[in-house]
C-alpha cells in the first residue's frame, strides 16, 4: 500500500515531463501506478489517492465554483452590503453582463452591484461576481469607465484567479470532495472554504492584476466602448491616491495605479488607436446623495 501511494505521488511529481509528451494528467498517474492498481482494485485507498490526485489538477468543476463564489460573496456582503438604490443596481447588472457577455465564459450567472463602501476597490469572486465600492464608483464619470471596472474583474474571473488562491493556499478541499457532494449545501461550502471566505477582499499576485487590465481592454473594446477608458481609471484611481485614508485598501489588494499605467500602455501600444469606441457618458447612472 505504501508503495501505490509513493507511486501516485512521484507520477504528480512528474507531470510536467508527461505533458511535454503530449499526455494528460489522467495517463500519467494511471502509468505510474501500473499494474498494482490493477491487482489491488479492493484498495479503497489507493483508489481514493488516485481519485483525490486527478481531481485536484482538474480543479473545482464550474458547479462547485459557483458554489464557492457564491458564499464568498454572501460573506462579502454581510460586511459591506449592496447600496440601497434599486436602479443603480439593475444598471450595473445591465453593464456588467453585457461586458462579460463579450468573454469566452458568457454562459455563467454573472452578478454585478455596488457595495457601501467610502473605500476606493472593486473585488471578485469566482463563479461570476463582482462588485464595486461606492467610493470607485463616485470617481466615474460615464459608462464606459465602469465597463472597464467591472471588465477587470470579469477577468479574474475568467482566469480563476481567486480560485486558485484558494486552491494554492489549501483554504479549499484538493480533491474537491466536500463541495462536490454538498455544492447546495451553504453551510459545506463555508466549511470547505474556512477562513478563505475574505479571499475577494486579498491581494493577488500582480500578474494575475496585470493581466486582468488586458483583459479589461479587449472586452471593453468588444462590447463598443471605448478602449482607454479603462486607462483613464487607472489615472483617476491614481489621483484619488492623495485620499490615502479611502485608497489604503487598493493599495493593499492591488498594484499602484502607475505601475498599472505603465504595463497597459506597453501591452495596448497603438494597437487602439483607430478603434472610436463610445463613452456613454450621458447614460451613466449618477450616485444619489
Amino acid at each position: 500500500m505504501k508503495r501505490t501511494v509513493k507511486c501516485l505521488v512521484a507520477a504528480a511529481l512528474l507531470l510536467a515531463c508527461g505533458a511535454s509528451r503530449g499526455q494528460s494528467l489522467e495517463d500519467v498517474l494511471k502509468k505510474a501506478v501500473g499494474d498494482k492498481t490493477q491487482q489491488k482494485k479492493d484498495s479503497p485507498a489507493a483508489e481514493d489517492v488516485l481519485g483525490s490526485l486527478l481531481s485536484a489538477a482538474k480543479g473545482p468543476s464550474q458547479e462547485e465554483e459557483i458554489a464557492i463564489g457564491r458564499q464568498i460573496a454572501g460573506n462579502l456582503l454581510g460586511a459591506a452590503p449592496l447600496v440601497k438604490d434599486e436602479q443603480l443596481q439593475r444598471y450595473v447588472n445591465r453593464v456588467g453582463r453585457w461586458v462579460a457577455c463579450q468573454s469566452e465564459r458568457s454562459g455563467l450567472p454573472w452578478h454585478f452591484g455596488v457595495i457601501e463602501s467610502p473605500d476606493v476597490n472593486a473585488f471578485a469572486a469566482p463563479g461570476g461576481y463582482g462588485f464595486v465600492t461606492r467610493g470607485l464608483y463616485g470617481l466615474l464619470g460615464s459608462e464606459a469607465e465602469l465597463a472597464g471596472v467591472l471588465a477587470h474583474e470579469v477577468g479574474h474571473v475568467l482566469r480563476k484567479h481567486h480560485l486558485k488562491l484558494l486552491q494554492e493556499s489549501r483554504l479549499i478541499d484538493l480533491g474537491g470532495k466536500a463541495i462536490a457532494k454538498q455544492a447546495g449545501d451553504n453551510s459545506a461550502v463555508q466549511k470547505a472554504i474556512g477562513s478563505g471566505a475574505e479571499v475577494a477582499a486579498r491581494a493577488l499576485d500582480k500578474g494575475a492584476e496585470f493581466e486582468a487590465d488586458r483583459i479589461a481592454v479587449v472586452l471593453c473594446t468588444r462590447a463598443g466602448y471605448e478602449p482607454y477608458a479603462f486607462p483613464e481609471v487607472l489615472q483617476l484611481i491614481g489621483h484619488a491616491a492623495k485620499d490615502e485614508g479611502r485608497v489604503a485598501l487598493l493599495f493593499r489588494t492591488h498594484p499602484h495605479p502607475d505601475d498599472r499605467m505603465d504595463k497597459l500602455g506597453l501591452a495596448m501600444g497603438d494597437r487602439f488607436d483607430r478603434i472610436k469606441g463610445l463613452s456613454l457618458d450621458k447614460r451613466f447612472y449618477r450616485l444619489k446623495p
